[in-house]
């Protein structure tokens, strides 16, 4: 991508700023251009390292310092990970992603366990990617020479924004982690959560940090904020669907290239809800029974609205 190339934040802002019925006509059109017409990409999550997370995530069940119950780890054995894989394979997904709740990945052997599964795993014939947290230049080599294809690094929202949700973990500190992906070859993956009481301005700021990169992200997985009792953001308002629906179109339109993953918060959304999403440019969905710590939709509900829709899983 060249220098003028660059998505400008003045650029997201106006698109922002247009009527939702032509944001989403703008972002079908889009979206017909650069990807297959009807595909969908299934992804399945499993989580290795659950809880006993030091960080202060004002959004997440998993940090020890505001609920009690998760200042304990527990994780998963190798075998119950490629279990879980196993699973998700019978059921259509393509690619499964291995996260552990860590804030920077060790050099121990658990490290060594992610490593190995991520081999068997891709060995099955499936993608394999993973979110474990910062990580170093020669851990993403041994990823890749692991089988890894993609690592996930969220920015969760906007600069200004985010010392009010994040203060153990700084934003330029992900944004390095973004780089040093991007450096390694590997795809890069990172997006955000909508509803942690953000404004405006810091979905636009999100989504300009996301865009504007030199090589795209490979995949932006869009999360809704499931408020979660104990977790200090467990009385926030929830958003309208419209506000959703408004950052997926804009996402397709500045981000042409880039899988758009719905993620968090799809259990409670509608069939027809989940449909404009599709319509609006989400070409891809995390899919199983939970989300870390949240519910989410069941790999067979989701297939059946796939066949209504005649979208084909990739």
């Amino acid at each position: 991508m060249r220098k003028s190339d660059f998505v400008l934040r003045n650029d997201v802002a106006e698109w922002f700023s247009k009527p939702l019925h032509e944001l989403l006509r703008l972002a079908s059109a889009t979206h017909k251009k650069y990807f297959p017409d009807g595909e969908i990409f299934l992804n399945t999550l499993v989580s290795y390292k659950t809880g006993g997370c030091g960080e202060d995530c004002a959004y997440c069940a998993q940090s020890s310092r505001h609920i009690e119950n998760s200042q304990k780890a527990v994780f998963l054995s190798e075998e119950e990970i490629l279990e879980e894989a196993r699973l998700a394979k019978e059921s259509g997904a393509g690619r499964v992603c291995i996260s552990a709740s860590w804030r920077k990945v060790p050099n121990n052997e658990e490290f060594e366990i992610v490593l190995s599964a991520g081999r068997k795993i891709r060995a099955m014939g499936l993608d394999v990617c993973a979110t474990l947290g910062t990580i170093s230049e020669s851990q993403l080599l041994q990823m890749q020479d692991a089988g890894f294809s993609a690592y996930n690094h969220n920015v969760d929202t906007g600069e200004n924004y985010y010392p009010k949700i994040i203060t153990t973990r700084t934003y330029s500190e992900r944004l390095e982690t973004l780089k040093r992906v991007q450096s390694s070859g590997m795809h890069c993956c990172s997006g955000g959560i909508i509803g942690l009481g953000e404004s405006l301005d810091d979905r636009i700021d999100m989504l300009h940090v996301l865009a504007d990169r030199e090589e795209p992200l490979f995949t932006v997985p869009l999360n809704v904020l499931v408020p979660i009792p104990e977790t200090p953001l467990e009385n926030v308002e929830p958003i309208e669907f419209w506000d959703l629906l408004r950052v997926i179109s804009v996402a397709r339109i500045i981000m042409p290239k880039t899988r758009i993953c719905l993620a968090a918060g799809r259990a409670e959304m509608t069939d027809e809800q989940q449909v404009l999403c599709f319509m609006a440019g989400v070409n891809a969905v995390f899919a199983g029974e939970k989300l870390l710590t949240t519910q989410n939709n069941n790999l067979y509900k989701d297939k059946s609205v796939f066949e209504k829709l005649g979208l084909i899983i990739k």
